[in-house]
């Protein structure tokens, strides 16, 4: 099973995405869920991740206040709202799931059913 990532595209500095995880009605209900990004010559960066057992969120430092991860169940998504975004978001994003935990916590342990990506781009 993947997922499936979609909403990336160009938009400007300050401006708002909302992108969108297909993942499996299984995922939701025992694995953590997390967004992550990777641009050129960087490593991959864990963004957002959002828990199966209560719903308890994190994010990390560089979009704290300005991105909002959720989950629909009727759905079977997961979401990250951008907003503000700058530059320095641009990137390829993708969802996963940790499937060692069901809350969210600092250290990912094994993460599956990576996404094709999507990419985002903020740019005047």
């Amino acid at each position: 099973v993947q997922f499936v990532e979609s909403g990336g595209g160009l938009v400007q500095p300050g401006g708002s995405l909302r992108l969108s995880c297909a993942v499996s009605e299984v995922a939701l209900d025992y694995y953590a869920i997390g967004w992550f990004r990777q641009s050129p010559g960087k490593e991959r960066e864990g963004v957002s991740c959002i828990s199966s057992s209560d719903s308890s969120t994190n994010y990390a430092d560089s979009v704290q206040g300005r991105f909002t991860i959720s989950k629909d169940y009727a759905k079977n998504m997961v979401y990250l709202q951008m907003n503000r975004l700058k530059p320095e978001d641009t990137a390829v994003y993708y969802c996963a799931a940790d499937i060692e935990k069901r809350r969210c916590s600092s250290r990912w342990g094994t993460l599956q059913y990576w996404g094709q990506g999507t990419q985002v781009t903020v740019s005047s």
